[in-house]
């Protein structure tokens, strides 16, 4: 009896520890809720302000954690304003599907705002913060959101055209930042937008753009705005003093536009023109600006009239013409209205989405006399003015004399690197800044893509992340075609790895791990939040540039479309180690052989060797072939670490980064993780690790460097 009675109490145990245990973690929350706001804690280091808050085997819902709501298992807000918090938000908040109210207002979170965010947001606050940066792309995804504050913050540079999709926003506050250029058309479609503060940026242009916007609340005070204010927006709650605004009387709405105050209203006696007075008070008539409307109206459509006449005469020998002088004018056929509205049509649509630079010459092409154009060529080929590119998002349009100042006429001294696209070279401009200028082949744009170049400069110019190297100009002039980067003068990754001096030190394994999962969010971002995703195809340690912070800088994403898949697998990447096996069969790349190439940085990472070693053994020559059976053997693996170490890396941190290799490296592609999975691997490894400072060591790259890498958070920046 009392043995039966033993195993009872055994068998209730065991059903305790297998049944009760797990319940008690995350027990009334949905699992990636718990462990996203898990994450976060210890991004924000862990502060002792978010009472009921843990890094592990929580339960949010459950356990009433400050500033959370729920409902049901699922969270619902984030409310965590003016608690003083500093450090980063995590990296799983995308797992957030049901937060809609996410408000971090008025702490200390600095650096730039995270791309990574709860998804299906209805209010976003992340006001006076300190943020730098601009605004991430994924808030443009954003369709419920209805208010959006980013106040008070260090954000700069243009506003992005992003906010086509938010017609859903009643609410948009950007105001006391460093916001420069025009205001972004996009602006147009903020179909519900009741209040907007702009004020105290460096705004300019006009905001014609808000004119046709339902608004009630506007500021724009102590902006560079200048022209008119548009006349829709004078009997709202404005605000536009310190600008340079025009002065005297507004020039006349082009035909077509709605009344100023509401054309449904019926009585006139809020319209401010003298011609009611004049007209006997309670009259009906038109006033004077509907008379000058009417009038310009007659005019244009008589200017088009006559422009198409001369059209028509233009294609008759001169003897008709002589003929056509003398005889009376007789109305337009229906068919020749037709055309013109054709016309009209197809120009007015071709002017509103592209706006023409500068640079480009819109001179039309002389009149070939001896083409026929009768109606069936009107019908079969419309004219449509020649397509004009929109300049890129936060690009500079450089000339080819600018760029060969700065480049001593590109000189060998000025060269910085080469690769299968083009020459690199260091740009030092008069005002000292200092770029980096890269020279596309002529070889690398056949004609087809030379004609696209301003299309994938203006794709190249929207990829925003802090881990991708920033395009901040372009030349496109007599044939050539250049890109203009930000320059780091730490040089890449693969000099730190394979060309290091006396100067420089080697770097230490937190160095390694926050390389590799730096890099891994800018893949994670080309993959998984472009649309369309972005194959980089060229993937590798020289690509992968470094701050003085040691902070990893993806280069040459979303110039593949430069080279073609073939070309790029049989000249460029051929023998170089990169490669993903099916890309060697097939030529072809896709996002699954980028996380091959991902892996194998990975393992330069972690041993130091190139990809791809002619001097080595034959059996060693192949990094990925002599390391992969290696990589689950402890033993065999401690033997494998870069000698440059000298030992100094948590045992278990370096066996968890050879899984995530061994995991990326795989030669089947399906089976390789997407990049979001190998970020989250990644972090989790720098939380579960041991970074303590007897295993660390002193942390800096090169003599330049006085980062310390003593703590956990240097990984997650």
């Amino acid at each position: 009896m009392c043995k039966m009675r033993e195993v009872a109490v055994a068998v209730l145990a065991i059903i305790g520890i297998l049944g009760l245990g797990p319940s008690s973690i995350n027990g009334d929350t949905n699992q990636s809720d718990a462990s996203a706001l898990m994450v976060m804690y210890s991004g924000l280091n862990s502060p002792s302000q978010l009472t009921q808050w843990t890094s592990s085997g929580g339960d949010p819902c459950g356990q009433s954690w400050k500033g959370i709501t729920c409902s049901g298992s699922r969270v619902t807000q984030i409310q965590l304003s003016g608690l003083g918090l500093s450090g980063s938000m995590g990296y799983q908040l995308t797992s957030l599907t049901a937060v809609t109210n996410f408000d971090l207002s008025n702490n200390y979170l600095g650096n730039q705002i995270p791309y990574q965010l709860p998804p299906n947001l209805h209010q976003l606050n992340l006001a006076g913060n300190g943020f730098n940066g601009g605004i991430p792309y994924s808030i443009s995804q954003m369709t419920s959101l209805q208010y959006l504050n980013l106040g008070h913050n260090q954000l700069s540079g243009q506003v992005n055209d992003m906010f086509g999709q938010l017609s859903a926003l009643s609410t948009l506050d950007l105001s006391f930042n460093s916001f420069t250029g025009d205001l972004p058309e996009s602006f147009t479609s903020l179909s519900s937008m009741g209040s907007m503060y702009l004020q105290n940026n460096q705004f300019t242009g006009s905001i014609n753009v808000l004119a046709s916007l339902p608004l009630k609340n506007l500021n724009v005070a102590n902006n560079q705005f200048n022209g008119w204010i548009p006349a829709q927006l004078k009997n709202i709650n404005l605000q536009t003093g310190g600008n340079s605004w025009s002065s005297g009387p507004a020039p006349p709405p082009p035909p077509g536009t709605p009344p100023v105050n509401g054309g449904n209203h019926k009585s006139g006696g809020s319209n401010k023109s003298n011609a009611g007075d004049s007209g006997g008070g309670g009259k009906s008539g038109i006033g004077g600006g509907g008379v000058a409307g009417i009038v310009i109206s007659m005019l244009v459509v008589g200017a088009v009239v006559v422009f198409f006449i001369m059209k028509r005469r233009s294609r008759r020998s001169s003897t008709d013409l002589e003929k056509l002088d003398n005889q009376p004018f007789t109305p337009l056929a229906s068919h020749e209205v037709q055309e013109l509205k054709s016309i009209q049509t197809s120009s007015t649509v071709d002017t509103k989405t592209y706006e023409p630079s500068a640079s480009i010459n819109l001179r039309p092409p002389p009149i070939d006399r001896n083409k026929s154009f009768d109606e069936e060529d009107f019908s079969r080929k419309p004219i449509v003015p020649k397509k004009v590119h929109i300049a890129p998002v936060n690009a500079v349009s450089y000339s080819i004399a600018d760029l060969q100042m700065a480049t001593d006429s590109f000189s060998t001294e000025t060269l910085i690197g080469e690769g299968s696209i083009g020459r690199v070279y260091r740009a030092q401009f008069d005002d000292g800044k200092v770029l980096a200028v890269k020279k596309i082949n002529s070889s690398a744009l056949p004609n087809h893509l030379s004609e696209n170049f301003m299309d994938t400069v203006s794709d190249i110019s929207r990829l925003r992340h802090p881990n991708i190297i920033e395009l901040v100009g372009y030349c496109s002039e007599y044939g050539q075609h250049l890109l203009v980067y930000e320059f780091l003068k730490n040089g890449s990754l693969h000099d730190f790895l394979h060309l290091s001096d006396e100067y420089s030190k080697p770097l230490t394994w937190n160095s390694r791990v926050k390389i590799a999962l730096g890099s891994a969010r800018a893949l994670e971002y080309l993959h998984e939040v472009c649309s369309p995703s972005v194959v980089h195809k060229n993937l590798k340690s020289a690509n992968i540039l470094l701050d003085t912070e040691l902070n990893p800088h993806l280069s040459d994403s979303g110039l593949a479309s430069f080279v073609s898949d073939a070309d790029q697998a049989l000249n460029h990447n051929a023998g170089s180690g990169y490669s993903a096996p099916e890309v060697a069969m097939s030529g072809q790349y896709t996002i699954n052989s980028d996380v091959y190439s991902f892996g194998v940085v990975m393992l330069e990472l972690l041993t130091g060797r190139k990809p791809f070693d002619s001097s080595r053994p034959r059996t060693e020559q192949s990094l990925v072939r002599w390391a992969t059976p290696q990589l689950h053997d402890i033993d065999a693996l401690s033997k494998m670490v870069d000698p440059a170490l000298k030992g100094l890396y948590p045992v278990k941190s370096l066996s968890r980064f050879a899984d995530v290799i061994a995991l990326c490296v795989q030669p089947e592609p399906e089976f390789r993780p997407p990049m979001s999975e190998v970020v989250q691997a990644l972090v989790r490894l720098v939380q579960r690790a041991n970074m303590s400072k007897r295993t660390v060591g002193t942390e800096h790259g090169s003599s330049r460097h006085g980062d310390n890498p003593d703590t956990q958070d240097d990984y997650m920046a």
